[in-house]
């Protein structure tokens, strides 16, 4: 008799999967990869996993961290930094500690320059020192921006200029615009260069106000990009709803993934209530159809994806080079605890179980070493301290 019985009988009651809270608010910033988010929503795959969610887009960073920090969003579209310097408390974010099972994209972002520098400043970023030295000496230093200080489009205009022997804390003026103005304060000559996602860099290009020096890939190949993050509290109160909000993004990311479905991406996201953006602006380089903007035009063999080659697995090497960076730039007055940070911060074992239950196999941990555009390799397993203290350019302060 019982071996008729239906799975999850345990008993005098059923085992009970559903999700401990169904109806869930998700906070979202209008870039191409918060694509998965909107796509979960929009075509079912949340509430095939019994979660209701309700996509908002936030102003700007900073407020998507605090309404997540505050519960008035259970899960949020975030930078790969933001979780890690809410945990330790840092760069003016209240402590809050944050998890991240789950990575949204890789690569996708670009730094873009101001049309004057045509032609004289291309993907190398020492072209640009001579400008910079120049407005130095004049006593008006030139102006980049970036999207949030502990953030990816921070680290990597940082990583950008110090490749060419600017330091942003010292040689220029290193400020923060939130991503859906940058091409609208270039346009009035707020700043001489930004690092941002798309499609904001193909706007300003369609826009005629500047080009694109380098994408993000050309600096870091699969590099990792935006997060899906929760507060440490609610993760261990609600771990069947992470879950399923875990699975939910998955069935949307492979669903992204196929070029076939990346026209319907492009009308759904480009709507007001997310990007507000023509979706033929979002289209062409979500298909690797990349025109710098200033002649060159090639096909980019490694645009945005958001599943593919192990895309979401939440690697602690990751975590282990940003906190590197912190250090590298003084956000850190010593060095940090690498292993121990990434352990809390990166939970793999969240990712795991979903992925378990629904029976996807993917490609684990990885913690090979990572080169990036300047030469220089990360070994995840090596000494951390030193490798922060190895750059030419920094701003170690002990």
């Amino acid at each position: 008799m019982l071996a008729g019985l239906p799975v999850g009988w345990t008993g005098r009651v059923f085992a009970d999967d559903s999700p401990e809270m169904a109806n869930c608010r998700c906070g979202i910033i209008a870039l191409t990869d918060c694509s998965p988010f909107a796509i979960a929503a929009e075509k079912g795959h949340f509430k095939k996993y019994g979660i209701n969610a309700t996509v908002t887009k936030g102003a700007n960073w900073a407020a998507i961290r605090d309404s997540l920090s505050n519960g008035d969003n259970q899960f949020t579209h975030m930078l790969l930094g933001m979780p890690i310097a809410s945990t330790m408390g840092l760069l003016g974010s209240p402590k809050k500690p944050m998890v991240i099972p789950w990575m949204v994209n890789r690569n996708g972002q670009a730094i873009t320059l101001k049309s004057e520098w045509k032609g004289k400043v291309g993907a190398d970023p020492k072209g640009l020192k001579p400008f910079v030295d120049q407005a130095k000496k004049l006593g008006e230093p030139l102006t980049f921006a970036m999207t949030f200080p502990p953030g990816t489009h921070a680290m990597w205009m940082r990583y950008y200029l110090a490749a060419g022997g600017i330091n942003p804390d010292k040689d220029v003026s290193l400020i923060t615009i939130p991503p859906p103005q940058m091409v609208a304060n270039m346009k009035v000559g707020k700043m001489d260069g930004f690092c941002v996602g798309e499609p904001w860099n193909a706007r300003a290009i369609a826009d005629k106000i500047g080009f694109t020096s380098v994408t993000t890939q050309d600096i870091w190949k699969d590099h990792p990009e935006k997060v899906c993050a929760f507060t440490a509290e609610f993760a261990e109160k609600h771990p069947k709803t992470v879950k399923a909000i875990l699975k939910g993004l998955h069935d949307a990311s492979v669903w992204l993934d196929d070029d076939a479905n990346r026209p319907e991406q492009v009308a759904i996201v480009g709507k007001p209530n997310y990007i507000n953006c023509a979706p033929e602006i979002i289209l062409g380089r979500l298909l690797g159809k990349l025109d710098y903007g200033d002649g060159r035009v090639v096909t980019d063999p490694t645009p945005m994806h958001f599943s593919k080659r192990n895309c979401n697995f939440p690697q602690a090497k990751f975590a282990k080079w940003w906190l590197t960076q912190f250090r590298r730039w003084g956000m850190v007055s010593s060095a940090p605890d690498h292993e121990g940070v990434a352990k809390k911060v990166m939970r793999g074992d969240l990712y795991e179980e979903a992925m378990k239950e629904i029976g996807h196999i993917h490609a684990g941990a990885d913690a090979s070493k990572e080169t990036l555009f300047d030469g220089v390799t990360f070994d995840p397993a090596g000494d951390l301290e030193a490798y922060a203290k190895g750059f030419a350019v920094h701003s170690l302060k002990g």
